[in-house]
């Protein structure tokens, strides 16, 4: 079970600034404070759940700026979770937090109480885009944290933010290359969805801002996703978690429930035209082959992919080949082969 969460959001704490897209409350639905003892009820409620796939899974500390939080509160939180570290019931603990609230000594208290990934919320790696958003840190904190926390040991993950104020799709790509420069061993890329409330939201009914759509944020993070792959860092997630609250509080911006299979599927698409072009295909009936877990993907949501294909005069005849890759498609002769 890769990557399994016991989720505890702790929303919007020990943030000082007001980032222009931000709404803990209106992404997660939840806005109280959990207790010592709402961290160890969900711990235990998952362990139930969860059985024996416990010791795979990580309690990870979400929403707000982790390590920024008052201390006396942050050493309860982990005070109730630590426990199921030490005797081995879960791999470790995960949190998430802000470049500019890392530094040696609280890497050190984390350590202790059973840390073992950080998390850092760069968004972006242009000091113009954090500055028009309100960030309150530079790219340079970015770095330097992300150094520190891999110096003491622990997992580094990196979040980035595509669409935002100020930012364009080739500011994204930049920063996709800086954040993969240092490193991480996972990432998470989230398409600015624009929230009701946020000032965000005041630029867009202004018209001075407009998030990128559905469809552009689905070409850029394809490429991103790809990119990642290809350097072996693994994209944890892509998009934001489906909420009824986000749902409800969206007022621009490219939300979709299956934004990573969107991107996916558009990868696979690319593949399949670069195949066509390499053999010189142009129209008609055309043999492919994918991996199996791959021919929803190539197949898109609602048969988009084919429908494209077919708009193209491309009529493809699908096999299945365990030696291909998730994204590689192979040809297999034409129609009439």
């Amino acid at each position: 079970m890769k990557h399994a969460n016991v989720a505890v959001f702790v929303p919007h704490n020990g943030c000082p600034h007001a980032c222009s897209f931000c709404s803990q409350h209106k992404i997660t639905g939840q806005s109280s404070q959990p207790t010592a003892q709402d961290v160890e009820q969900t711990i235990r409620t998952a362990i139930r759940s969860l059985g024996g796939r416990t010791k795979q899974a990580e309690i990870a500390f979400f929403g707000g700026s982790f390590t920024a939080i008052e201390r006396t509160y942050m050493q309860e939180l982990l005070d109730a979770a630590a426990p199921f570290v030490r005797d081995g019931t879960f791999h470790g603990i995960r949190l998430s937090t802000r470049p500019d609230a890392i530094d040696r000594q609280v890497l050190a208290l984390l350590k202790e109480n059973g840390v073992t990934a950080i998390e850092l919320g760069a968004q972006s790696m242009s000091d113009e885009v954090l500055s028009a958003n309100h960030r309150g840190h530079t790219a340079q904190d970015v770095v330097r944290s992300s150094e520190l926390i891999r110096e003491n040991g622990f997992s580094l993950g990196l979040q980035m933010m595509t669409g935002l104020y100020r930012s364009s799709a080739e500011t994204d790509r930049q920063t996709a290359e800086a954040l993969a420069d240092l490193k991480p061993d996972t990432m998470r890329i989230y398409p600015t969805v624009v929230l009701k409330d946020t000032e965000l939201e005041t630029l867009y009914r202004k018209g001075v801002y407009q998030p990128p759509d559905l469809t552009a944020s689905v070409e850029l993070c394809a490429g991103l996703l790809l990119f990642f792959e290809q350097k072996n860092i693994s994209v944890i997630r892509l998009g934001l978690h489906d909420s009824e609250s986000l749902r409800r509080n969206q007022a621009a911006g490219a939300f979709h429930p299956a934004f990573r299979e969107l991107c996916e599927s558009e990868i696979l698409y690319r593949s399949t035209l670069s195949v066509l072009r390499q053999n010189g295909i142009e129209s008609g009936e055309v043999r492919l082959a994918v991996n199996p877990c791959s021919v929803s993907r190539f197949v898109g949501q609602k048969r988009r992919n084919l429908e494209r294909l077919h708009r193209d005069g491309i009529f493809p005849l699908l096999s299945q080949d365990t030696r291909l890759s998730k994204y590689e498609v192979a040809y297999a002769g034409d129609g009439k082969s």
